[in-house]
């Protein structure tokens, strides 16, 4: 070996080279774990969704409902949920909280299209519902592609009624329609192809009767639902309705390397880190899997991170422990488990390649997010990146770092700078994404195991 390579093995980054720094092994590990997150994304489609069935992991696991001022033993495992938006999974730890806990944090909610409050209506033939976006999405891709009605209604009388619709094969769809290019002849910037208030769901076109009677079609689709769902046009005014995606969760690729889905964002970070909770025993210190809401559209609300519901949990952990618990927050550390955009070529403009994340590289460190002059986020201190540096190393996870397109170019948000508010050690890290935000996303497998080491290595 040359003076030259000697040096450079010692002092430099080393090359990407993707998946072939993954083992055989490893690989078949990353398809195996595929399998059982791939169910949980094609069950997830809403937050409620997801809190179902992590609930259902988690009780298979022997995780029981958290009861305040009861004193917990280490290995005990505890579930906590939050108006069935938010779940929290805790292992306690053989020293409890008196060193502080270990968090990885994720959100569940992912862009969609919700209702209206009064959605339902009739015009040239057709019934359609009017819709509100929810989260940054690119309003054209969102046309023409099948939906499927997933939601709560809460009738007059308290009785939920919980829909899903559209998901097999044999049930029905929906979609927003979209101008046909025969028509579409104007210039507009893709930010402005579609309109907003043009975004409504096409749901039936046959009438009632053939009476004189108005809206007949949308009497029509009203008795369908009423008929199978018990519910009135006035039951929309207290109900949780959006329309997602019906794609079932693929392999992409003659390799079948990547993974295809509604909600990778931040789904796939989402169920790393409750199997991580799952698969560990007795830790040194307690951990916590917590899976939250409303991050897409600010983390605001009492089930998005800016509420106090986590910190309350970990307060009553604290208490029982006989510690104060800010305190316990003050010595805590946190993997904020979010997603990056992967660098795609055919868009290689938008990415500063040095400082980018890619696919097959590796869990995504993102020391800061924000945008612009790093606005809006938290930044990692060196020495907490250290620490994490050193224990995916030490795990031997891949890793890569990576900013979130170009300065001044890009940019987003995460909950981490929640957490640091509670004067806690935290960090973004994560998988990186293709297609962010749209009906369909695209991951990598070893990626996604990747992120499952992290997790599992920062509580144990």
């Amino acid at each position: 070996m040359s003076n030259a390579k000697e040096l450079r093995e010692k002092l430099m980054m080393k090359e990407r080279k993707g998946a072939a720094t993954f083992s055989p092994e490893v690989l078949k590990e990353a398809d195996d774990f595929a399998v059982g997150y791939k169910r949980f994304l094609d069950n997830s489609r809403t937050e409620r969704e997801a809190v179902a069935y992590t609930k259902k992991l988690a009780e298979e696991a022997g995780f029981v409902a958290f009861e305040q001022d009861k004193k917990y033993n280490p290995g005990d495992r505890v579930y906590i949920i939050n108006r069935e938006k938010a779940i929290g999974l805790a292992v306690i730890g053989k020293n409890g909280t008196d060193n502080g806990v270990r968090l990885a944090i994720a959100h569940i909610d992912s862009p969609r299209i919700d209702l209206k409050p009064n959605p339902l209506y009739q015009d040239g033939g057709l019934a359609l519902l009017k819709s509100h976006y929810y989260g940054g999405i690119k309003k054209y891709q969102w046309t023409t592609v099948p939906l499927a009605l997933h939601g709560r209604v809460i009738k007059l009388d308290g009785t939920a009624v919980d829909i899903r619709v559209g998901e097999n094969d044999d049930e029905e769809c929906f979609l927003i329609t979209d101008l046909l290019p025969h028509l579409d002849k104007e210039d507009k910037p893709v930010r402005k192809a579609i309109d907003a208030e043009n975004m409504n769901v096409l749901i039936g076109s046959y009438p009632f009767d053939d009476s004189d009677e108005k809206d007949l079609i949308a009497l029509n689709v009203m008795k369908l639902l009423n008929d199978r769902f018990g519910i009135t046009e006035n039951d929309f005014l207290s109900a949780e309705l959006t329309f997602c995606p019906a794609y079932k969760t693929r392999d992409i690729g003659f390799d079948r390397s990547l993974i295809g889905g509604y909600g990778h964002d931040d789904k796939c970070c989402a169920y790393p880190s409750v199997m991580a909770a799952i698969d560990t025993k007795i830790p040194e210190c307690t951990c916590i899997t917590y899976l939250t809401d409303k991050e897409e559209t600010g983390s605001d609300g009492n089930t998005g991170m800016q509420s106090d519901f986590l910190r309350y949990f970990i307060y009553d952990l604290a208490k029982a422990d006989g510690n104060e618990g800010y305190r316990v927050l003050s010595k805590s550390k946190c993997l904020s488990a979010d997603v990056n955009a992967a660098f795609d070529p055919s868009y290689a403009s938008a990415y500063e390649a040095k400082n980018c994340s890619y696919v097959n590289e590796g869990v995504v460190i993102s020391k800061y997010t924000g945008h612009g002059g790093k606005y809006d986020t938290s930044d990692a201190s060196a020495e907490f990146m250290g620490e994490i540096r050193a224990m995916l190393e030490r795990d031997n996870v891949k890793w890569q770092i990576g900013e979130l397109g170009k300065v001044d170019v890009g940019g987003g948000g995460t909950i981490a700078k929640y957490v640091a508010n509670m004067n806690v050690d935290v960090v973004d890290l994560g998988v990186a994404v293709l297609n962010m935000h749209a009906p369909m996303e695209v991951i990598s497998k070893p990626d996604l195991y990747m992120a499952y080491k992290a997790f599992y290595g920062l509580f144990n």
